[in-house]
């Protein structure tokens, strides 16, 4: 199986990061979204084995055990995030290059392992103020959980110069063709 190369994404939550993903996989770039495993409930209309394979927090534990992670996280005490191993088989084995859509500290981890092999890309908020507006306007959260959110992006932004390229999302169809610019012109060298 021949290895692809690989597109990292990365933001704090509410930044637009999944919105630009999801813009750049309809595009046709051979790109296939890496579905990302938590020991998160599913939020909305999330889906299991779509949006994440959502797991416990004891069976994310017993897969670090069992190396079967190639990076993961504890984001949040008991919350896991991590990539599966079998998720970057599946991908390459049909001749596609690996998007992910991760945590910054993720996004950090996967670039130092892959190299000149991944592109990572931090999208930035033009704002917190705006970052807060966003994270509101979604309804998914309660007001502790938002102030959370916050601050751990304030921690967030601090790496943003640990990535490749940093797309400041502030309106968001220039933001996508940004990315669809930089990440075409990747996959293409």
């Amino acid at each position: 199986m021949k290895q692809g190369k690989i597109v990292i994404f990365s933001a704090p939550s509410g930044s637009g990061k999944t919105t630009i993903v999801k813009h750049l996989l309809s595009k046709g770039l051979n790109m296939e979204f890496s579905v990302s495993a938590c020991s998160r409930a599913p939020r909305g209309q999330e889906q299991n084995g779509v949006d994440y394979y959502f797991l416990t927090a004891e069976e994310f534990r017993q897969r670090i055990d069992n190396d079967e992670f190639v990076e993961w996280e504890e984001v949040y005490a008991g919350r896991f995030y991590g990539t599966l191993k079998t998720e970057l088989t599946r991908i390459w084995s049909k001749g596609n290059h690996v998007l992910f859509d991760v945590d910054v500290k993720g996004g950090i981890n996967l670039k130092k392992k892959f190299g000149d092999n991944a592109l990572s890309v931090f999208v930035m908020p033009p704002s917190i103020d705006e970052l807060r507006h966003r994270l509101v306007g979604r309804a998914t959260d309660a007001p502790e959980e938002i102030e959370r959110r916050i601050a751990k992006a304030e921690e967030e932004i601090s790496y943003a110069n640990q990535f490749d390229l940093i797309i400041v999302n502030d309106i968001l169809s220039t933001a996508c063709d940004q990315a669809f610019e930089k990440v075409n012109k990747f996959l293409s060298e």
